[in-house]
């Protein structure tokens, strides 16, 4: 099933179901518990009559046993024998004994009331003699006042035979003889009752879950209608590769809403790395036509005439070519997501080896490096070497008169200023300047202005490590760029 609707609809169906089962089952015992202690106490009811008319002393032939129809009657002895059954018992089953034809034996003798004067009082003297003799003549009769013990069970009375709920009570009767009545009442009336509910049940419950299941299919189409929008839209994205599209954005404030905007965002970077790398790519490939040419135009020259090659100019074009692939190299590395090293290093030391190799430099560097070290970094030697070289390049290129390098110990980190007394930097091109291919002295030639890679390669070398890259206010006069790497320590 592969239709989110449909599993929806499914599955809210199923738990629905589940839910009325268990609720109907539920309701079903409790009116069945209901019914059969309501048809119990109409059992203890009928069994108590009979009872006491048997503690009074009535003979077993004489029994009142109400409507037999409703409510059956047995009457047993100690030993299970019967004494007694109500008029037109034929079967009777769950009283303890099924029989229903009496053991012969004599009645009880009926027991003597109280003599009463005329006036309605009672003789005490009398009274006490009557009572002495009853005592000793007849024994005690007694109806048990514990709550009887219920089961159920079937009767056939007059030929028809029905379940019935029956109780039993204790009796003593007037000749001190226990016995236990046994009195039933009818289940049909549960019966019916419990087998209309469930009928009920039964007839509405696929109505209810129809109901469930369109109402269900309904919701969830309406609520995935943005959804399917978005799919569209993607596709046709996907299909026509124009990344300036964008996804439809519902209304609402719920999940999918927010899909929309989170899948809108992610084309927009999308738009934005792609972009990027197609100007990367067009630049890469347009500083790199540059020494290229000239390296083969120089080749084609020294192969027709040995006397005019270029040595020189043919070597200066090969190294920077060289250092142009690696630039672009290290670049794919860092879009690609390299991890640098790990490695503990001094970055003052390292700052004076890469001072120390600019022998060849058109203005000498500067280096304050305060003594007793302390300076720990942790990353790649190689790619932090490339960042100082980087920024002295830079500052070569612009200076006029002095480059100065100094190391310090900053906001739990290490710090590397690079200053220049040239031009400066305008305030509006300070973050544009770390920008791939971008250079701002437009006017220099492409031998003298580089490519425009170095600090947009020590930028991205610097946040790698963890730390920043950044243009700070240098005074009056020349750029200061601020390398900050925090403390390995």
């Amino acid at each position: 099933m592969r239709s989110v609707r449909a599993r929806a609809a499914l599955g809210a169906t199923v738990v629905v179901a589940l839910a009325l089962a268990v609720a109907g089952l539920a309701v079903l015992l409790v009116l069945r518990a209901n019914l059969t202690d309501q048809a119990g106490l109409q059992a203890e009811v009928a069994a108590r009559e009979v009872a006491g008319q048997l503690a009074l002393g009535t003979r077993y032939d004489e029994l009142k046993t109400g409507d037999e129809d409703d409510h059956p009657v047995q009457v047993t002895d100690e030993d299970g024998r019967v004494v007694a059954v109500s008029k037109d018992l034929d079967a009777i089953s769950g009283t303890g004994t099924d029989r229903v034809t009496p053991v012969p034996q004599p009645s009880p003798a009926p027991s003597v009331p109280g003599d009463t004067d005329r006036h309605g009082g009672e003789d005490r003297d009398d009274d006490e003699d009557d009572d002495g003799a009853a005592g000793a003549g007849t024994g005690r009769q007694e109806v048990s006042t514990d709550d009887p013990d219920f089961s159920s069970g079937t009767a056939t009375v007059d030929g028809e035979r029905a379940d019935y709920r029956f109780a039993s009570v204790e009796v003593t009767d007037s000749a001190g003889q226990p016995l236990t009545v046994h009195a039933g009442a009818p289940l049909a009336a549960e019966q019916r009752a419990v087998g209309s509910v469930r009928g009920a049940m039964l007839t509405g419950l696929p109505v209810v879950l129809l109901v469930v299941a369109g109402v269900t299919w309904l919701v969830t189409r309406r609520a995935l209608r943005p959804v399917e929008g978005i799919r569209r839209e993607m596709a046709a994205i996907t299909a026509s590769e124009d990344l300036s599209r964008r996804v439809p954005e519902p209304g609402s404030r719920d999940e999918i809403a927010r899909l929309a905007r989170t899948t809108n965002e992610t084309l927009s970077a999308l738009e934005t790395s792609v972009e990027r790398q197609r100007r990367f790519v067009a630049d890469a490939s347009h500083e790199l036509r540059s020494p290229i040419a000239s390296l083969r135009t120089q080749l084609e020259v020294g192969a027709a005439h040995p006397e005019l090659l270029d040595v020189p100019g043919a070597v200066a074009d090969t190294v920077r070519l060289q250092a142009l692939a690696a630039d672009l190299l290290l670049l794919a590395r860092l879009d690609a997501g390299e991890r640098p090293a790990a490695a503990r290093l001094d970055l003052g030391a390292l700052v004076h080896e890469e001072v120390s190799q600019r022998t060849g430099d058109r203005i000498p560097v500067a280096v304050s490096v305060p003594e007793g070290g302390g300076f720990e970094v942790t990353g790649s030697r190689g790619q932090l070497a490339r960042v100082i070289g980087n920024l002295l390049d830079n500052a070569e290129r612009h200076a006029r008169d002095s480059v100065a390098v100094a190391v310090r110990r900053e906001g739990g980190g290490v710090a590397v200023r690079v200053t220049d007394d040239g031009d400066g930097v305008p305030e509006a091109e300070r973050e544009r300047i770390f920008e791939r291919f971008v250079r701002l002295d437009d006017a220099r030639t492409r031998d003298e202005g580089g490519a425009g890679l170095g600090l947009a390669l020590a930028r991205d070398v610097a946040e790698r490590h963890g730390g920043r890259l950044a243009v700070v206010d240098a005074g009056e006069r020349g750029a200061r760029f601020e390398l900050w790497l925090p403390d390995a320590r």
